[in-house]
């Protein structure tokens, strides 16, 4: 070979060579930049069919190209209650299967709002609502509620698709509101009791009891009332706060067809229902004079049997027979009764008091048992702060000075600070001034949820769900130093919602994926949700 074909040649292959080089670290930036894929998987591991049935939707994600599993587990925060059970032999199945597919495995943990998992380790740790003095009478060693009884006033107006007739209203098919509202005295901080019976035939509404005072709903749990059922008793509770009045309604809220009937509606006050018993939650009993008295020496110790565990331990049921107060004190005594009860939002849902210091003692638990099942096959933990619905009411809350935004900053810091130094994760919406992190009011919130997002650290990944107000959430969050991941889907079927997302994420480089999210169970659109946020 000539000289000078031989340098050409070598001068070729290094022309070449550089090439090469050059792409490596270009194909390297493209994979970094590209978002990640996540699957949102609520489930029970307890059950094996429910591996066989994730190993078959993890598939599919997989090769649709997902790239994390967000999962969760109720029983993620009892994992105490799991040993000697088929569960962890199942984690370890859901490791491996996760492994073979390539799937970063990110599980929820410290359920702050919806926390009745966690509750189940102690439904004491529920935040209360306060009832304060009232009255009871002892007669024959029992001391028993003493408020007088309750009588509806006329109406203060009945919707026109509303027809009463002696004790029962009858509500028609209709296109607008047909409800029927009362105006009703109350004494602040009491606990009252609500009962209905309903029937119904084919109706397509959601028949509601609301109580509203002011700007403020005091009553939110759900009814569970089927399109067809017979006349079925109904219960709701509701604590006045600090109103002397309060407008009850019973009532459809839109338009519905089909027939509601409710009958031999009633409002009383209770007494002892649903009692917590923690440091945060004292019962007081004392005498009309201010005299305190002793549990234990004056009055048998209180407890309340069905609180918290009905049908099962973290479970609250609205309304039950209220725990007697036995006593040595002599008939025709007359006593003021304090004490602090859960307040049930929706379908069921108690929150628990971040301010009470045992429960930092569960979550510290909580942390551990959850690095010990998952070890190295976790790529990083979920903190499940969401829709926090209940707080700032009772002593250890009051006592703190702080309000519950300063409380949950408090917390969130503390909750990373357990996890470190794995990758966290969170749910926007409690540190999102532009969604549930408001002044208020906020459901049944004594205060402010501002400022909750100076607790996060800044290497917490927001988990952003706040679709109305996506795009000021994320520049809130941006702003802020978080990287996010966008959870969209939710079952909608034509993908409207997560088009929207994908148009105003753009390429945005602080948000890192999309999440596919189902509260339905709904993975018919995993792998068009992938072709769309792919793009």
């Amino acid at each position: 070979m000539k000289t000078r074909d031989w340098f050409q040649s070598v001068y070729a292959l290094l022309a070449i060579l550089v090439a090469a080089i050059a792409i490596i670290p270009s194909v390297s930036r493209a994979q970094d930049d590209a978002r990640e894929l996540w699957l949102y998987y609520p489930t029970n591991l307890l059950v094996d069919q429910n591996i066989d049935r994730l190993k078959e939707i993890w598939t599919r994600a997989a090769n649709a190209g997902y790239t994390h599993v967000l999962l969760a587990d109720s029983k993620f925060g009892r994992l105490a209650e799991m040993e000697g059970t088929a569960y962890f032999r199942n984690i370890d199945r859901t490791k491996k299967i996760a492994a073979d597919l390539h799937l970063k495995l990110v599980p929820a943990l410290f359920s702050i709002g919806y926390s009745n998992d966690l509750l189940g380790r102690d439904p004491n740790l529920a935040e209360g609502l306060p009832v304060v003095d009232t009255p009871f009478v002892v007669k024959g060693g029992v001391a028993t509620l003493a408020a007088d009884p309750i009588t509806l006033p006329k109406p203060a107006f009945v919707d026109p698709a509303v027809r009463i007739e002696a004790n029962t209203a009858t509500v028609s098919p209709h296109d607008a509101n047909a409800r029927v509202c009362y105006k009703i005295p109350v004494t602040p901080h009491r606990c009252y009791h609500v009962s209905v019976r309903i029937k119904t035939d084919a109706h397509t509404g959601q028949p509601e009891i609301k109580v509203l005072a002011g700007e403020r709903s005091l009553q939110w749990q759900n009814l569970g009332t089927k399109r067809t059922q017979d006349w079925t008793e109904s219960h709701v509770v509701f604590n006045s706060l600090d109103n002397a009045s309060v407008n009850l309604y019973f009532g459809v809220w839109g338009a519905a067809k089909g027939m509601l009937q409710w009958r031999d509606w009633k409002v009383e006050e209770v007494g002892l229902l649903n009692v917590l018993r923690r440091p945060g939650t004292p019962v007081v009993v004392k005498g009309n004079d201010g005299t305190i008295y002793r549990e234990g020496v004056d009055y048998d110790p209180i407890d309340d049997l069905r609180m918290g565990n009905q049908p099962y331990a973290g479970e609250y049921e609205a309304y039950h027979t209220s725990p007697t107060i036995k006593t040595r004190l002599p008939d025709g005594t007359r006593l003021k009764v304090s004490w602090y009860h859960p307040a049930i939002i929706y379908d069921g849902q108690v929150s628990a008091c971040i301010a009470e210091p045992k429960l930092d003692e569960l979550l510290a638990d909580q942390a551990r048992r959850m690095k010990a099942a998952w070890g190295a096959s976790a790529a990083g933990w979920m903190m499940s702060h969401d829709e926090f619905r209940t707080l700032g009411w009772c002593n250890a809350c009051v006592q703190s000075h702080q309000t519950p935004g300063q409380l949950l900053a408090g917390n969130v810091a503390r909750c990373a600070k357990l996890l470190a130094p794995d990758r966290t994760y969170v749910w926007n919406d409690m540190f999102d001034p532009t969604h549930n992190a408001i002044p208020g009011p906020y459901y049944l919130v004594n205060g402010p949820w501002t400022d909750s997002w100076l607790g996060l650290p800044k290497d917490v990944v927001i988990m952003n769900w706040n679709h109305d107000k996506r795009a000021e959430s994320l520049r809130f969050f941006t702003a802020r130093g978080h990287k996010q991941i966008v959870a969209t889907y939710y079952d909608d079927p034509a993908l409207g919602q997560s088009r929207n997302w994908v148009e105003t994420a753009g390429k945005d480089a602080n948000v890192i994926g999309f999440m596919y999210t189902t509260w339905k169970n709904d993975y018919t659109q995993l792998e068009s949700f992938a072709k769309l946020v792919g793009k």
